[in-house]
Order: structure tokens, then C-alpha cells, then sequence
């Protein structure tokens, strides 16, 4: 299968198309080593759409992740043998997609391979489960995964600042390097296998943030999605990474991206809106972000556990000897359970510091309460893990010292590794489990306790309990934590309150019997109708949702590196070609020329607004031409375009978005609305004013026949937000006035009913058709919302128009729109008028001309 569309068309003359397919081959060891990449823009980088129909019919989702979930084992006899990583996400959330999709997996091997295996043991990863492994070298690993990702994304978006040295370590460019390379070896696995007309891919984690870059570009119709498995910072904190907007924009070359909580979401929208000017919209229920023509779906819904997973274990006799014997040890005891990674963020210390002040306040609690912490190994290295296992360490014994007597430790610390079922039995006799993490992204702790704590007949038994009284739990957990939304029963501290976390155990362990049940029964309903399962299926839905318009739409790459990205507009939009619209100019005699001033003539955000020379020439050569009506349509008021066009005696103007109509610098101004009066502005005007006040950077425009709320300069969230209240509040207020009230870009407008762009072309088009001039060339430029109006009455005024007419409705850069062409920017725009402008000088040196004609308006 090879697909028919490319953006580099000098690669279909050399006859090397690529091909595709799902044939089993022998892969590389290595697809690149560790360096400097050269801009990414490497041979392989033609950016491939998806137009041909598809010959397979089944579903196929390629998962990419960090690593495999695949473990390696090797043989007495030095040959490696793997099995499935039943721990493993990535293999548990392959229930929720269904029997019907194929899934292949993308990742590393935990254990190194040597060089001389790694093409067999990929031969066996492919043949026997569907694994694609990256290896990478040992030292672009490092700077990789113990570099970058865990020195700098890691505690950036745990909301750890790189204040000094010791804290995340100063940015290194040689690791983002690094970060880069290994992405974009991830990208060169996922070509060796993809159909990309008909595969989902679906990327996890921060690992793999510039991934989805490396397919966008090779692949423009790719479907793809990202979830983000960590905390995404706020802004205030995001925009200190050097590298932020590269890893905005890659993210943003995903159709879905996911997040555990709408925190997250809300932070990472943020960084788009401040970073990258970009807005939201929320449609039915679903949040999206306009970019470049494509809209980038937001998924927000907390990851579920594996139940059946955990049920299985909990059904094995070596659980149940390990409940009978934790029974045993601690008889006459209630056990506090902590289950942690050994790191800065998971908050051991602090935990230990209220079991410690519980001990101090409750003396009738010693010898009673037992906290057993679980500390698991770190993930990560360094010296911040060095110094959280010294203090915790010294914590305990402090602790124990203090509080402890023969026979009884309040805290049980256990560092070495344990097996699953023995975690599993710790949870079934816990009556209250705690998690005091500082920030992390999820934590599926508090899921698997509640789990094991409904237990099975047989641990009911070895724990003397009714199999059908209902059983009971109870949760502390973190405010700071992903999951702690979802858990409404559950006893929500701040972890940094040491007071309030030990009053919290202390309420947790003297809460009524009858209240651990429901809460118990609240939280095992949710997560049993919430696992992992029931997370990817909603997940590929939404995927499919948000990739069903892909085939309809062209598609084409921007953008070099990692600033790529992909425009995806309707078959019909095109860029104007300045030699036709020149060809058509040429041959046709009645011409209605219509510019937006604004963004179309002058560049978007300028501090300079005044027209310069070149633009005020052209618009003096065109207006020149007897063949030709020119018309200025602008939003500004009409005393300051009367001042800035002075020089341009043949011009008409239409101003404050055509309420005020002048024919030519000699004609009056004439209005295209009849207004009574403008009562109205006594209402809204002082409402405008107490949103200026409390809106720092925002402005208030009074025009003729209109009031604009401008907040350009404020804070963009919150001048977001004062813009929908403002328009909520003026909707209000103005519901019996003859006026409408439009938002727009940073911008709320109130203006009489009626009065838009559209009506100036309206006019202008039925004028000339009633003075026997029907035009047979019509250009229409504008750059925002307001000229759609034009554009719409252009598009379907054929009754005005001559029957060979010649119609250009351009809009200024790529972006839906109502008109079928664009041009970049003011440039290109000027550009195009001057050929015009030439064209006109060149005939007039050439033949004769009749005399210049001028249109009033009626």
C-alpha cells in the first residue's frame, strides 16, 4: 500500500515512493547513535497523507511507551527467553480496546541487550508478541531518560524549579539533544510498522513529548493520540523550560491529547493560550484547540486499575498465608498502611512526621497503631534519593526509639522489594490507607486498596470475618494527587500540614463503623466501573471521534524541526496564485475591489497603525483605473481614516465596519443604517467601565456608533474571562435596545443591529449592477471574523454579478474561513496588489481609457 499524497513532490519524479505494509522483516539494531541532531529535517522526512482507501478492515492500535511491557529473563544457558509484564499499563488498558483490534507495542527493554542478539531478540519480540523494541545506546539512554526526563521534565512538572544546581540541575542542551534523538528513533520503529491510512497511534508519557512532531511529518493524516501520565505544571512554572514551546507545539501535532484531571488540562491549556495564543472551545461536552485549520481534542479522565488482575493474586494461596501470618504479627494492633516510591515528591517524611505528632497528641494510641510504610524502590538516581532514604531512615528510628517497646515499633519500614501478593495481603489488613504524596500525576494506590479490602470468602474466613456484612475502608489522601478528585469519600488533606494530616489519621481510625461502609461502597462502585479497561476504550472512542474528518480534509506541513505542523482546510481552500488573479484582472472591465484595513493592509498587533507609503501608492494606482471600484472597509472611526487616506481623492471608505459610507475623498459621508439614537450607550457604556477598572491592560474604544472593549494587554486568561462575563452582563442589560453584542478577537463590540461588512459589499455590488456596470471581477480581502460578512454576500451575489464573473474571496493566513483563497500575511497581500497595480499602468500606456467612473453608493 503506498499512499498518494507528499509534500516534497520533487520525491514523486525520482520514482522512490515509500512503501508500507505489515509484512514481518528483520529490523536494525540501532537506528541511529547518540549526537546532535541536524534540525530534524533529515530524507526520510516527506510528509506523507493518508488519501489511498484502505485493503485491511481490522482495527489496529500501535501503543508507543518508554518502555516494553515485556519482561527479560535469561536462561542458564545465556539465551534470553521474555514473558509479558503483567504490571505492565500498557498491556492491562488492551482489554478496554476490544478482541477485534490488533495491538502492537513500540518501546525498550528494561535489561541491555548486546548488539550482537538485538536482531534476534527483535525477530522474537515481533513474532511472538507483537513488540517492536528501540535500543538505544547506553549513553544516549542515560542522557535520555536519567538526563533529561528525570533532571528536568520530571521535577518541572512535579513543580520543582531549577533554582541551583542541586535542585533538577541547570538545562543542559546536550540532553534535550539527547531527548530528541531517542524520540525520534521511537518515530523510525513506529514507520517499520504503521499503515497509516488505517492504524491508531496512541504515545504515553512525558518520555515521548516531541514524538508526535516526528509522525505528524511523515504521515499528515496520522491518527494520534498522547496521554500525559504526569502532572502538567502551571504555567507560571512551565514557561521557565527553555525548551517550552517546541514541546507545546509537538504535543499539539496530536488529534487527542489525554490527562488525568481537568487541573491538568486547564494548566496545559493555559500554556497555549499565554505561549502560543491559542484559545479553547468547549463543544457538547468536548474541549478543543483550533490549530492551524485542525482541531486538537482534550481528554480528560483519570486512568483505572487492572481488577481482575488484582483478584486473581488475591485468590492465590500465597496471599492468603500471607494475610494469616500479617494477622498474626500484628494482633491487637490497627495498621496504617503507606505505600510509596522512594522519592522527593511521594512525601514519606512528611507522613512519618504526623505519625509522629499522632504518637505526641494520642498518648492512647501507642502501642495500639502501627504505621507499616512500603517503600519501594526509586525509579530514578541521584542525590535527592540518597538524602530521602537518609531521612527517612533516621525518621523511623527516631520514631521508634521514642515511641517503641519490646514487642511493638510504631513504624514498620519495609525497603526491599516485595512480590505482589505480599503487597496485596498488607492491603487486606490495613483499616486505613495513606497517601501523602506532595504532587504526582496519579497514583493508583488508593484503587488497589479499596479492591483488596473487599477481599474474597476465603480471606474473609482467615480473617474471622462475615462473608455478607459489608465490608469497610477508609482513605487519606493528598489534595496534590490525581486521583484524589474521584475519591469523594475519602479524608483530603494537605500533606504539608503535618497537624492536619495526624488529626486526619486520628479521624480516620475513630470514623463509625457504618460510615467506613459507605464510604467504602461509594469508592468500590466507582473504581470497579472506572478500570483500566473502561479508561481505553473511552480513550480509542474519542480518538476515532476526533479523527473522523481527516479524509475530508487537504492537508499539508509548515514549519522546519520541531517547529513543524500541519494545515488541514477544506479541498476548496487554495492559496491565490498572483499571475491568475492578475490573467483574470486583465481581461475583465468592471471591477469591485473590496480591502479590509485592519490585519490586511496592516500588520496584526502593530504599534504603527498609520497606512506607509507603498500601501497608500497602490491603493493611488488602483483607484486610478477607470475600470476599477475600490473600496476601504475598516472598523476604525471615520475622522481618523478621513486623515490617514487624505491623498487617496478616489478611495472609497466605509467606516466603523460600514455604518459611515463615502463614495471618494469629495463625496459626504453617508450612513447605511438609520439609527434614532444612541440611548443605548448610556447604558453600556458605564458597564464597560467597571470591567475596565477591575481589568488591568484593557481599554475602552467609543466610536460613532459603537463601543469596543479591548483587552489586547491584559492577562489573557483573566481578560478571557471578563470578556464572557462583560458579554453575558451587556446581553443583559441591552436585551430590549437595538443593538448586537459580538466578541471578538481580544475584543467585545456592542453595535446597532444590522450594521456589518457584508452590507457595504451588498450595497457596492447592487449600486453598480443598477448604474449597467455589473462587475465581471470581484477581490475581497479580510483577515477576521467581520469579513466573513463580506465574503458571504460576494460568494453568493451571482444575481449582481456578470455571468463570467471572476470572484476572489482571499482571507489573510491559513484558517477556516468562508473564502476560497488565502495569502500568508501583509506582504504577500501587497504584493498581489501591486501586479495588480502594474497591470493597470501597463494598460493605460498602452490604449486609451475612458473616462473614471465613480459609484455613490444609494
Amino acid at each position: 500500500m503506498v499512499s498518494r499524497s507528499y509534500s516534497n513532490l520533487l520525491d514523486l519524479t525520482s520514482g522512490d515512493s515509500p512503501t508500507f505494509g505489515r509484512e514481518k522483516k528483520r529490523f536494525p539494531r540501532v537506528a541511529t547513535v547518540a549526537g546532535v541532531l541536524s534540525e530534524l529535517d533529515d530524507d526520510n522526512s516527506n510528509s506523507v497523507g493518508s488519501d489511498a482507501p484502505s485493503s485491511i478492515a481490522q482495527e489496529r492500535m500501535i501503543i508507543v511507551g518508554n518502555q516494553l511491557p515485556i519482561r527479560a529473563h535469561r536462561r542458564d544457558d545465556g539465551e534470553w527467553y521474555f514473558s509479558w509484564d503483567e504490571d505492565s499499563l500498557l498491556l492491562q488498558l488492551k482489554d478496554g480496546l476490544g478482541e477485534d483490534v490488533e495491538v502492537v507495542y513500540i518501546g525498550c527493554l528494561k535489561e541491555e541487550i548486546d548488539l550482537s542478539e538485538q536482531d534476534d531478540v527483535a525477530q522474537t519480540l515481533l513474532d511472538t508478541f507483537k513488540c517492536v523494541p528501540a535500543f538505544l545506546p547506553p549513553e544516549l539512554f542515560s542522557k535520555f531518560y536519567h538526563g533529561f526526563c528525570k533532571q528536568h521534565l520530571w521535577p518541572l512538572f512535579h513543580y520543582m524549579l531549577p533554582l541551583s544546581p542541586d535542585l533538577g540541575g541547570r538545562f543542559d542542551r546536550s540532553l534535550w539533544q539527547a531527548y530528541v534523538s531517542v524520540n525520534k528513533i521511537f518515530a523510525d520503529k513506529v514507520m517499520e510498522v504503521i499503515s497509516p491510512d488505517d492504524d491508531f497511534v496512541w504515545v504515553h508519557d512525558y518520555h515521548l513529548m516531541v514524538l508526535p512532531t516526528f509522525l505528524r511529518k511523515r504521515f499528515n493524516r496520522l491518527k494520534l493520540g498522547f496521554f500525559l501520565h504526569s502532572p502538567f505544571p502551571s504555567s507560571e512554572i512551565y514557561r521557565t523550560l527553555p525548551v517550552r514551546d517546541e514541546l507545546l507545539r509537538a504535543l499539539l501535532n496530536s488529534d487527542l491529547i489525554g490527562f488525568h484531571t481537568f487541573d491538568y488540562a486547564r494548566h496545559f491549556l493555559s500554556c497555549c493560550s499565554r505561549m502560543l495564543g491559542l484559545s479553547y472551545q468547549s463543544k457538547r461536552g468536548y474541549i478543543g484547540l483550533e490549530y492551524y485549520g485542525r482541531t486538537v481534542s482534550i481528554k480528560i479522565l483519570p486512568v483505572g486499575i487492572h481488577i481482575r488482575q488484582l483478584q486473581c493474586v488475591l485468590n492465590l494461596p500465597e496471599t492468603e498465608s500471607k494475610v494469616a501470618e500479617l494477622k498474626d504479627q500484628f494482633r491487637g494492633q490497627t495498621v496504617l498502611l503507606g505505600v510509596d516510591d522512594m522519592d522527593i515528591f511521594k512525601g514519606i517524611s512528611l507522613k512519618l512526621l504526623a505519625m509522629e505528632q499522632l504518637l505526641i497528641q494520642h498518648p492512647d494510641k501507642r502501642g495500639k497503631v502501627v504505621l507499616v510504610q512500603v517503600a519501594n524502590p526509586a525509579r530514578g538516581r541521584g542525590k535527592d534519593v540518597r538524602e530521602v532514604q537518609v531521612e527517612t531512615d533516621a525518621t523511623v528510628k527516631r520514631i521508634n526509639e521514642t515511641f517503641g517497646r519490646e514487642g511493638y515499633n510504631p513504624v514498620v519500614l519495609i525497603d526491599t522489594p516485595l512480590q505482589f501478593y505480599e503487597r496485596i495481603a498488607y492491603y487486606v489488613i490495613a483499616e486505613c490507607c495513606l497517601v501523602t504524596a506532595v504532587r504526582d500525576g496519579m497514583n493508583l494506590i488508593p484503587y488497589e486498596y479499596i479492591i483488596c479490602r473487599q477481599g474474597n470468602e476465603k480471606l474473609d474466613e482467615t480473617l474471622g470475618l462475615n462473608p455478607t456484612a459489608p465490608k469497610k475502608s477508609m482513605l487519606v489522601v493528598s489534595e496534590f494527587i490525581g486521583c484524589s478528585p474521584s475519591l469523594s469519600g475519602a479524608i483530603r488533606v494537605n500533606p504539608w500540614n503535618i497537624d492536619a494530616v495526624a488529626e486526619a489519621m486520628d479521624s480516620a481510625l475513630m470514623v463509625p463503623e457504618a460510615e467506613k461502609q459507605l464510604r467504602h461502597e461509594k469508592h468500590y462502585r466507582y473504581v470497579t466501573t472506572h478500570d483500566v479497561a473502561y479508561w481505553a476504550r473511552s480513550f480509542l472512542q474519542d480518538l476515532e471521534r476526533a479523527c473522523r474528518d481527516h479524509m475530508r480534509r487537504r492537508c499539508w506541513g509548515i514549519g522546519f524541526g520541531l517547529g513543524f505542523r500541519v494545515i488541514a482546510l477544506d479541498p476548496n481552500f487554495r492559496k491565490l496564485s498572483v499571475e491568475h488573479i492578475v490573467s483574470a484582472y486583465k481581461r475583465t472591465k468592471n471591477r469591485a475591489i473590496l480591502l479590509d484595513y485592519d490585519g490586511a493592509m496592516m500588520l496584526p498587533g502593530s504599534i504603527i497603525t498609520t497606512p506607509n507609503t507603498e500601501a497608500v501608492g497602490i491603493l493611488n494606482n488602483l483607484c486610478n483605473d477607470p475600470r476599477n471600484v475600490v473600496f476601504l472597509v475598516s472598523g476604525k472611526d471615520r475622522k481618523t481614516l478621513t486623515e490617514w487616506f487624505s491623498s487617496c481623492a478616489k478611495l472609497g471608505i466605509a467606516a466603523e465596519h460600514g455604518y459611515f459610507v463615502r463614495s471618494n475623498h469629495n463625496a459626504e459621508w453617508e450612513t447605511c443604517v438609520s439609527i434614532p439614537d444612541f440611548d443605548w450607550k448610556q447604558i453600556a457604556e458605564p458597564v464597560m467601565q467597571l470591567y475596565t477598572e477591575t481589568t488591568d491592560g484593557s481599554t475602552i474604544e467609543t466610536k460613532e456608533s459603537a463601543l469596543v472593549w479591548n483587552y489586547q494587554y491584559a492577562d489573557p486568561d483573566f481578560g478571557f474571562c471578563q470578556a464572557k462575563e462583560l458579554l453575558d452582563h451587556l446581553e443583559s442589560v441591552l436585551a430590549n435596545e437595538p443593538v448586537s453584542v459580538k466578541s471578538g478577537q481580544h475584543i467585545v463590540e456592542v453595535k446597532p443591529q444590522g450594521v456589518n461588512k457584508g452590507l457595504v459589499a451588498e450595497r457596492l455590488l447592487l449600486t453598480m449592477k443598477q448604474k449597467t456596470m455589473l462587475p465581471d471581477f470581484v477581490l475581497c480581502i479580510g483577515d477576521d471574523r467581520s469579513d466573513e460578512d463580506m465574503f458571504e454576500v460576494i460568494m453568493s451575489a451571482r444575481d449582481s454579478l456578470s455571468p463570467v464573473a471572476e470572484v476572489f474571496a482571499c482571507t489573510v493566513g491559513q484558517k477556516p474561513s468562508k473564502a476560497k483563497y488565502y495569502l500568508e500575511d501583509t506582504t504577500e497581500i501587497l504584493r498581489m496588489l501591486q501586479g495588480l497595480a502594474n497591470a493597470s499602468e501597463k494598460a493605460a500606456k498602452s490604449a486609451p481609457q475612458p473616462s473614471q467612473r465613480v459609484v455613490i453608493l444609494e
